[in-house]
């Protein structure tokens, strides 16, 4: 059972930036791709950025391209959000999730994840 732990959340100013981290403990996620979705107040969870297992392909919403990045370190079993030039709409809970490797394919869709961390609430002031 992959057990997914997110930190680096916190308040910033619109403008900043923040590193999300997400650690995996138990089966090493390797062989897992891994993605990143945000719920906000009063929403529905929506995909933010996507990773293939090696690192090799991501994938990115419209919302965050050209400022966030998704990457991975499998040898400390995290996978990591570098979001930059912060946005007031980017105030949400993010999430770290994990799709187990019967595909190495990323995915946008939420149900397609099998492993969901407690998530970290990011903050960004106007």
């Amino acid at each position: 059972q992959v057990q997914l732990v997110e930190s680096g959340g916190g308040l910033v100013q619109a403008g900043g930036s923040l590193r999300l981290s997400c650690t995996a403990s138990g089966p090493t996620i390797r062989t897992y791709a891994m993605g990143w979705f945000r719920q906000a107040p009063g929403k529905e969870r929506e995909f933010v950025a996507a990773i293939n297992y090696s690192g090799s392909t991501t994938d990115y919403a419209d919302s965050g391209k050209g400022r966030f990045t998704i990457s991975r370190d499998n040898a400390k079993n995290t996978v990591y959000l570098q979001m930059n030039s912060l946005k007031p709409e980017g105030t949400a809970v993010y999430y770290c999730a994990a799709r187990s490797p019967r595909t190495y394919e990323t995915s946008r869709r939420a149900v397609d994840y099998d492993y969901w961390g407690q998530g970290t609430q990011v903050t960004v002031s106007s």
